[in-house]
C-alpha cells in the first residue's frame, strides 16, 4: 500500500472562508511526550552569538523554534488565507489607504512567568527589532512602520510610511514577536539559546558545546491566544544526518520526522514499505537559487551571470537529484503564487551553449571563466552536494566555464555570505509569508537579507511600493511581472527549483497534515496522540 497522504492544506485555499485558526479537530489527546526529529542545526558562534533572538535570526529553522514560544499579534491560519488575530483580539486597517493599522490585545495577556503584557510591551518589542537592526536584514520586514502609538493598555496603532497590504502578514513573523524587557535588552541582542515568551509553549534547550541537541516544549498554562494545543509536551531532537534520523523513527525513538529528509528516504517511505510510518506530502513554497555578489570581479560583468542563466538545465538538475519532489523554477516567485511569471524561461528558453558563448563574446569576456560555487553542507539537506556537482558538470560541459565547488557548514557559511566572501553561492528561501512580495522585497529592496550590492532604483522606489498598494494581490500581477523581467535581465539571483515538503510520522500521531503549513511554519500544537492504524 502506498502510505503517502496528501495534506488537507493542499486544498485549504478552496476552503479558506470556513477554516478557523483553531486546532483540536483531529481527535488527538495530550498523552505522552511527542518526539520530533530534525537535521536542522542551531549553533551559536562568535559571528552569530544570538541565534534565537527574534531581533536577529532570519532563517526558517530558528524561526520555527521561536514560533512555538514567542507570540505575535497575528498568525497564519490553520489552512491557507489571510492572517488571523493571535495575541490580538482583533486587527485591521482603519483607513482607505492601508497606512493605518490598529490592533486590540486580548484581555489578561501575560508572559509565561506571569508578567502582564500591555500595548506598550508590544510597541517596545517591535521598536527593539527596528532599533537593533541586525545585519541579518530581518528588521527590513518592518521597514514600512513610521510610528507606533498606544492609546490604551490594549490598543496599539501602526502608522505606515506607505501603503502596505502585506503588513498583516509581517505581524505574523518572529521579528514582530512580543518579548519582555526583563529578558531582552532594548539595545543589544540576547546571546545563547534561552527563549521566553507568551506563546503556547515554554522553551528549554539542551546544549552541547555551542550547539543545541534537543529542545523541550511544555504547554504554557498562561497562554491566551487563538490556538488549541493538542499535547502537553513536545521534544525536538537534532540528528547529525538523515540516516540517523531515519533509523530513529524506524526504531520508535521519535514519532515525527521533519526537515530535512533525503530524496531517497522520501521515495522509500512513499513506497509504503514501513507499515507503521506514514508519509504526508504538503504544498510548499520553498525555492532554491544561486546568489551573486554583483561587485565580485568575475561576476561583476552581467554577461557572465546571463551566460550561466542560459546554460543551467533545471529540468535535468531536478530530475537527477529530486525527481518528483521538486519542479524547475524560472522566477523568484513560485509558480503556485499569484503574480508568478516565467521570466527566465521567456528570456533564455532552453539551455543553449551557442547563445551563452555569444553573450560572453559580445561582452569581451575571455573563456573559460573561472569561478567557485559555494554551498552549505548541513542546512538544506544531504542532496545539496549532489545538486552542486551537477551544476558544475553543466557549466563545465559548455566549455565556457571552469568551475570548482566548495561546501561549508552553515554556521560559517551564513556570516561569510553576508560579508560578501562569496562571488556565487547557493541558498534556499522559505517564505516569511505566502505572498509574492516576500519573494521580491527580501532580495531586491534596500537592506535586503542577502546584503547584496545589487540595487535597482525603479524596483525599490516605484515597483515594490506599487505592488503593496494593491489589497487584491491579483491586481499587483502586472507590476510583479515587470520586477521579475528585470531580475531575468540583470540576474542578481538565478532561480533553480521549487520544492514540495514532507512530514513522516508514526501512525498513532494525529494532526500531521497541519504540522507544517505552505510557508514551512512548524505548528507543533497541532500534533496529538490517537489510535494506531
Amino acid at each position: 500500500m502506498n502510505r503517502r497522504t496528501l495534506a488537507l492544506s493542499a486544498v485549504a485555499g478552496l476552503l479558506a472562508p470556513v477554516v478557523t485558526a483553531c486546532g483540536g479537530q483531529d481527535g488527538g489527546s495530550a498523552g505522552a511526550t511527542i518526539v520530533v526529529g530534525t537535521t536542522d542545526r542551531f549553533t551559536a558562534t562568535k559571528e552569530a552569538p544570538a541565534p534565537l533572538d527574534p531581533a536577529y535570526t532570519y532563517d526558517t529553522n530558528s524561526w520555527n523554534l521561536l514560533r512555538q514560544t514567542v507570540q505575535t499579534l497575528m498568525i497564519e491560519p490553520r489552512g491557507e488565507g489571510s492572517p488571523v488575530p493571535e495575541a490580538a483580539e482583533r486587527c485591521g486597517f482603519t483607513d482607505h489607504g492601508d497606512e493605518r493599522y490598529a490592533c486590540t490585545l486580548r484581555k489578561d495577556l501575560q508572559f509565561s512567568d506571569g508578567e502582564k503584557i500591555t500595548s506598550r510591551v508590544v510597541k517596545s518589542s517591535i521598536e527593539r527589532s527596528l532599533h537593533i537592526d541586525a545585519d541579518t536584514g530581518v528588521a527590513a520586514l518592518l521597514n514600512t512602520i513610521e510610528t507606533i502609538e498606544t492609546p490604551s493598555d490594549r490598543e496599539i496603532v501602526f502608522h505606515l510610511k506607505t501603503a502596505d497590504a502585506t503588513f498583516p502578514f509581517k505581524l505574523t513573523t518572529p521579528v514582530a514577536g512580543i518579548v519582555s524587557s526583563k529578558h531582552y535588552d532594548p539595545d543589544k541582542l540576547r546571546d545563547g539559546f534561552a527563549v521566553d515568551g507568551s506563546g503556547p509553549y515554554t522553551f528549554k534547550a539542551a546544549v552541547k558545546g555551542d550547539t543545541v541537541t534537543e529542545v523541550t516544549y511544555t504547554k504554557n498554562p498562561s497562554y491566551k491566544g487563538s490556538l488549541t494545543v493538542n499535547n502537553d509536551r513536545v521534544m525536538v531532537r537534532v540528528y547529525d544526518d538523515t540516516n540517523a534520523m531515519g533509523a530513529a523513527i524506524d526504531k520508535g525513538d521519535i514519532d515525527v520526522m521533519i526537515r530535512t529528509m533525503s530524496p531517497a528516504q522520501i521515495d522509500k517511505l512513499d513506497a509504503g514499505t514501513d507499515a507503521k510510518v506514514d508519509l504526508v506530502e504538503m504544498p510548499g513554497l520553498e525555492i532554491r537559487y544561486l546568489g551573486f555578489d554583483t561587485d565580485a570581479p568575475v561576476i561583476r560583468t552581467k554577461a557572465v551571470r546571463q551566460a550561466m542563466a542560459q546554460l543551467v538545465d533545471r529540468e535535468a538538475l531536478v530530475s537527477k537529484v529530486y525527481g518528483t519532489q521538486a519542479e524547475p523554477l524560472y522566477s523568484l516567485v513560485p509558480a503556485t503564487l499569484a503574480g508568478h511569471s516565467n521570466s527566465f524561461f521567456n528570456k533564455y528558453g532552453d539551455p543553449d551553449v551557442a547563445r551563452a558563448r555569444d553573450l560572453l563574446t559580445r561582452a569581451g569576456v575571455a573563456t573559460p571563466v573561472k569561478l567557485t560555487l559555494h554551498y552549505t553542507t548541513d542546512h538544506y539537506g544531504s542532496a545539496t552536494k549532489e545538486e552542486f556537482e551537477i551544476l558544475r558538470e553543466q557549466l563545465h560541459a559548455s566549455g565556457l566555464f571552469d568551475v570548482t565547488i566548495q561546501g561549508t557548514p552553515w554556521s560559517a557559511f551564513s556570516p561569510a555570505e553576508r560579508k560578501g566572501a562569496y562571488g556565487v553561492y547557493g541558498m534556499g528561501w522559505f517564505p516569511d509569508f505566502p505572498d509574492a512580495d516576500n519573494f521580491v522585497a527580501p532580495f531586491l529592496d534596500k537592506d535586503n537579507f542577502l546584503n547584496s550590492p545589487y540595487s535597482n532604483k525603479d524596483i525599490q522606489r516605484t515597483l515594490i511600493p506599487e505592488t503593496r498598494r494593491q489589497p487584491d494581490r491579483i491586481q499587483a500581477a502586472g507590476t510583479l511581472a515587470r520586477i521579475q523581467d528585470t531580475v531575468a535581465e540583470d540576474v542578481p539571483v538565478l532561480p533553480l527549483w521549487q520544492g514540495k515538503q514532507y512530514v513522516a510520522a508514526r501512525d498513532d500521531v494525529t494532526g500531521v497534515a497541519y504540522a507544517i503549513n505552505s510557508s514551512s511554519v512548524l505548528q507543533l500544537w497541532e500534533l496529538g496522540r490517537g489510535l494506531s492504524g
